[in-house]
């Protein structure tokens, strides 16, 4: 048996890869967090580290995986409680356009600095 890559079948690997994703950084929340009880320099030194341009393009990407696994979460569900399998790729589609607004217009203060200097 083979997998046809359709529009379904995307949506539902990338909210696999996107909810792997928000864990990961769910466990990295919680090892910063944990830094504050080693005393607040160490938590400082940590901080200071999460500034570097890389870790904001993260903070960036970590913006776009929530918008489109919260997305697909609520597609899911129209799916599911609404009878919407027969119209299932327009609602991807017309969801997609709007996470995209959704970045676009949440983008600017995670890009803001790195624009700066």
């Amino acid at each position: 048996m083979r997998y046809k890559w359709r529009t379904g079948m995307w949506a539902w690997v990338l909210h696999r890869v996107t909810g792997l994703g928000i864990t990961l950084f769910i466990l990295e929340h919680i090892y910063t967090v944990s830094h504050l009880q080693q005393g607040r320099e160490s938590f400082d030194n940590l901080m200071k580290l999460f500034g570097a341009p890389i870790f904001k393009l993260g903070e960036l990407a970590l913006f776009a995986i929530i918008i489109y696994h919260s997305l697909n979460g609520v597609r899911v569900f129209l799916i599911d409680f609404f009878g919407g399998a027969s119209y299932h790729k327009s609602v991807f589609w017309v969801l997609v356009v709007i996470g995209i607004i959704i970045f676009l217009a949440g983008a600017y203060p995670f890009v803001s600095p790195l624009l700066a200097g």
